[in-house]
């Protein structure tokens, strides 16, 4: 049964010692100190001073946290205000905050999650962000364009968080990785052999920004595809 469809207070009997909200939280705050593998039942159960197997009362299993953890997350992005009647400034910034929290909990990278939860926060998320152009195209056309939002957010906040491991694992800076690449990339270029790899490192602006910058300019592209789709709707519209 999806966790939200289980009551967290039961109908009679003293009012319980714990919340969701308390589990959850304790098991982001694990997650953040030492990856998502560390918020364990018996991890979080020491958190917060309870029994281990007390938590299965409120929890019951570990795909029904992973719902909880992800929910509380989607809580995290600030979507106050949505839709504001400016789709473009609306998407801009619900793609900035959901960039914002997966560099906050780099560990969501490795969550795999096959199901939706349809928890509170998921849903809210969906009914404001959806929301901001529902008046501009048909539904399923709406589900197409937020998948591509979503998947450029997630691919440049993904790589994001997997350069910035690389960096922590090698010890280096970005400037020494920089460095210690440079002979390398000097035998690509001077071979002759790939003149795409060699227009890349010579005059490619991209490699050169910072990543806020490198996002926002990607971000940009995804948002004018949008636009054209949106026109492309009107046009179509009796």
């Amino acid at each position: 049964m999806n966790i939200w469809m289980r009551p967290e207070r039961p109908a009679r009997g003293p009012k319980p010692a714990y919340s969701r909200a308390q589990i959850t939280e304790a098991a982001v705050r694990l997650a953040d100190a030492e990856g998502l593998e560390a918020a364990t039942m018996r991890r979080i159960a020491a958190e917060i001073g309870a029994g281990a197997m007390s938590l299965y009362r409120y929890v019951p299993s570990r795909d029904d946290l992973v719902d909880l953890i992800a929910d509380h997350l989607m809580g995290e992005l600030d979507l106050a205000r949505l839709p504001s009647g400016d789709w473009r400034a609306d998407l801009t910034r619900y793609a900035c905050e959901l960039r914002a929290m997966w560099l906050r909990h780099p560990w969501i990278a490795g969550v795999q999650r096959s199901r939706a939860g349809f928890g509170p926060n998921q849903l809210r998320l969906i009914e404001r962000v959806m929301g901001t152009l529902d008046a501009h195209v048909p539904v399923d056309e709406n589900l197409s364009l937020m998948a591509l939002l979503n998947g450029y957010v997630e691919g440049a906040a993904r790589e994001e968080v997997t350069w910035a491991g690389e960096l922590r694992r090698s010890g280096l800076s970005e400037a020494d990785w920089l460095a210690q690449s440079y002979p390398r990339i000097r035998q690509i270029v001077d071979s002759g052999e790939y003149p795409i790899f060699t227009k890349i490192t010579l005059e490619a602006r991209q490699p050169r920004l910072s990543p806020d910058e490198r996002f926002r300019h990607g971000l940009e592209r995804v948002l004018d595809c949008i636009a054209l789709a949106l026109t492309e709707a009107a046009a179509e519209r009796p």
